[in-house]
């Protein structure tokens, strides 16, 4: 039978930009009382979580928009764990159950919940965006409806079914069809698995755009048929868009912008057809400056998305039957107490080549 046997540590920022590991809560008393659970809750031992970019803008900023770090904060949202305590008011899951962790906590009364698009909660706390405490933990309390259960799936592979949630939304919202060519902005983590979503669902062409090579190289990995262009410093907008539209052999259906960066937002709005969609999914700065003419006269349409909805079932029916698969993707491992040093690499990834990084607790 699970229980918690070692102490419980957390990985905080704060907003002095500083990063530490120390004692969290619940306490390893109050796992094994369960007098820390309230109603519909469980105690999840996190086995593995992977670090995204918002945890690093998070610690090297201190903000994502009007997100702010105030104080000592606990990071990440991207776990997967076993279940070791259950609240008696829980029937749907048991003790020994492995779970993936959807970060969010919604109100259920407001129109997005109600119209099934919680991610747009009006009340939404979300785990790991301030002032909300993350999963990077040993032991997490959170509410039984939002933990998955994934049988056999590694815990590696449940704590990447949160930024494939986030691939998988944007392509049900950008309406990715068999056949489309399909432009991919950006290489890291979410544009690699956009990627392997896109090459899932038969997109064709598909080309990939990023500043790294190595980057590059390991999305010809993953999808050998896809079309890779590097992005060179000085070369404009327009002709970035046009060497991307000939390396697709004509102008691309669909963008999916997955870096957040304003100058590869304007080179996609470049790279697209007459009533062509750029649909963005990074996050970038707060204000941006884009080619407006360019998306009226072509009538291209802009469309943006925020975190995910409903998209966990099918993640994990994906990765269950080897649709999608992302173990290629995992760069480095750390062990929790290590966790400084697997923020550090993944900040440094220009030069460490990371691209996926987690981290595990046993």
């Amino acid at each position: 039978m699970p229980s918690a046997t070692k102490e419980n540590i957390g990985v905080y920022c704060n907003e002095k930009h500083d990063l530490w590991v120390k004692k969290s809560g619940p306490t390893v008393d109050d796992v094994k009382s369960g007098q820390a659970l309230k109603e519909g809750e469980v105690t999840i031992a996190i086995k593995s979580t992977g670090i995204c970019g918002s945890d690093i803008h998070f610690w090297k900023h201190g903000r994502i928009g009007p997100m702010i770090v105030e104080h000592d904060h606990i990071l990440g949202h991207e776990s997967a764990g076993e279940i070791i305590a259950v609240h008696p008011s829980v029937k749907t899951h048991k003790i020994g159950d492995r779970v993936a962790v959807e970060p969010s906590q919604i109100c259920n009364k407001c129109e997005p919940c109600l119209t099934g698009r919680y991610n747009g909660c009006l009340e939404m706390r979300f785990m790991s965006t301030p002032p909300v405490d993350g999963l990077l933990r040993r032991y997490v309390n959170h509410s039984a409806i939002w933990c998955h259960k994934i049988g056999d799936m590694s815990y590696e592979d449940g704590a990447m079914l949160e930024p494939l949630s986030v691939s998988l939304a944007g392509m049900a919202r950008a309406n990715i069809s068999l056949g489309d060519p399909v432009l991919i902005c950006g290489a890291g983590p979410i544009g690699l698995m956009t990627l392997l979503c896109c090459a899932a669902a038969g997109a064709e062409p598909i080309v990939i755009t990023d500043i790294d090579q190595g980057r590059l190289d390991m999305a010809k990995k993953i999808c050998p048929r896809v079309k890779t262009y590097k992005v060179q410093p000085g070369v404009s907008m327009e002709d970035a868009g046009a060497q991307i539209s000939a390396l697709a052999g004509g102008p691309l259906a669909t963008a999916l912008e997955c870096s957040g960066v304003e100058s590869s937002i304007a080179s996609a709005i470049y790279s697209v057809k007459f009533g062509g969609k750029v649909f963005v999914i990074g996050v970038g700065k707060p204000d941006m400056q884009i080619p407006f003419m360019r998306l009226s006269t072509q009538e291209i349409d802009l469309q943006f998305q925020y975190r995910y909805a409903n998209t966990w079932p099918r993640a994990i029916r994906l990765v269950q039957n080897g649709v999608i698969n992302m173990k290629d993707l995992v760069s480095h491992r750390f062990s929790l107490e290590d966790a400084v040093k697997a923020f550090e690499t993944t900040a440094a990834s220009a030069k460490t080549g990371a691209i996926k990084v987690l981290i595990q607790s046993e």
